[in-house]
């Protein structure tokens, strides 16, 4: 008789034999039917004559890997500094909020990235993204890797920065009514900032850029990088929007708002959540100032942040929202209860000006 650990396992008749296959989680419907809506536009844009493009965003790093970030999707492709290339980068800087969810992503598309000769290949994920961690020899400082499809003879160029080992000091800004002013706190304000207005309207937060690029030149070779809840479609619209405001260059770490396999709509608190916790672990020598504003979870998240991990963070600053903003949000939390739950420094102003004064007596400016 066979033993309890030696007897095959009994499988039902609606189940796969194979092992690893009965652990895949079951996708939830509403991503079956997304991916099936992206394969029929898929479908429709390559009849067009669309081709698989690459759109590049900025990764980060350290001398042994980098972090390649982007995105695919099926759009038209015109010769490099064509006329039609111009009007085709013209329509796009000028264009309401709301075209830049239209575009179709490609999963599972085959990406050859160069870095410094070698070349390594990557597959996008259900949403086209590219987030992907590659091995490589990179000095400290800003480089830039080349990104290539089989569908296009274009190269295209993503920048990444390589954070010197030696850096012990960083900054993770929000980006909704931190940098930029969104309200959302007020739902139908924020869509219509969003999805309606040009980019070239979207108005930056009073002192805020003179912040950041102080920060940045105070502490030379300091990371910069802009964490949000925002979808990946409008990377390319916040980087022109931060390039234009003279904010100092850094990634962006954006989110699907697609559903995933286990949930309809993807948690912008856990994206956040994780990431400052992958940062964390990625530069362990690095102490944080945390940028946010007091509008939705930064508080909250920031805090917890600063309870588990104190050494990590040197400060946390929050930009103020004007008083009607802060009803709507559930009110004001004050810098002394969080110092005093973690011992790390709090500060709170309207705006950068504010901040920048009460971060210059902590000795951070």
């Amino acid at each position: 008789m066979l033993s309890p650990e030696s007897r095959p396992e009994k499988v039902s008749g609606d189940s796969v034999s194979r092992r690893g296959a009965v652990s895949e989680p079951i996708m939830h419907r509403a991503a079956r039917i997304e991916d099936a809506f992206h394969e029929f536009r898929a479908r429709r844009a390559r009849k067009r004559g669309f081709l698989a493009t690459v759109v590049p965003y900025t990764g980060y790093g350290a001398p042994t890997w980098v972090r390649i970030l982007g995105r695919v999707v099926l759009a038209k492709d015109p010769r490099p500094g064509s006329r039609a290339e111009r009007l085709h980068r013209r329509r796009e800087e000028s264009v309401r909020g709301w075209r830049s969810f239209v575009s179709v992503p490609l999963a599972g598309t085959t990406v050859t990235v160069e870095i410094e000769g070698e070349r390594h290949t990557v597959t996008t994920d259900r949403g086209g993204v590219i987030d992907t961690v590659i091995p490589a020899r990179l000095t400290p400082g800003r480089h830039t890797v080349r990104l290539t499809t089989a569908d296009s003879t274009r190269v295209f160029e993503a920048p990444v920065f390589i954070i010197d080992p030696a850096a012990t000091f960083g900054v993770i800004s929000d980006v909704d009514d931190t940098v930029m002013v969104t309200a959302l706190p007020r739902p139908l304000l924020a869509a219509w900032n969003t999805f309606v207005l040009d980019e070239h309207a979207r108005v930056p937060t009073p002192g805020m850029s003179v912040l950041l690029e102080r920060l940045a030149s105070a502490h030379p070779g300091t990371p910069v990088v802009y964490l949000s809840t925002g979808a990946w479609n409008v990377a390319p619209t916040l980087t022109r929007f931060l390039s234009r405001n003279l904010f100092p260059a850094g990634p962006l770490l954006l989110t699907d708002w697609g559903p995933t396999h286990d949930r309809l709509f993807r948690s912008g608190r856990e994206h956040k959540r994780t990431s400052l916790e992958r940062l964390s672990e990625e530069f362990p020598g690095v102490k944080w100032l945390l940028i946010g504003d007091d509008g939705q979870h930064d508080e909250d998240l920031y805090g917890e942040f600063t309870v588990a991990h104190p050494e990590k963070v040197s400060a946390v600053a929050i930009r103020q929202l004007s008083s009607g903003e802060a009803v709507l949000a559930g009110g004001r939390s004050k810098a002394e209860k969080h110092s005093e739950l973690s011992g790390t420094p709090w500060v709170y102003a309207p705006d950068g000006a504010g901040l920048s004064e009460q971060l210059t007596e902590l000795g951070l400016l």
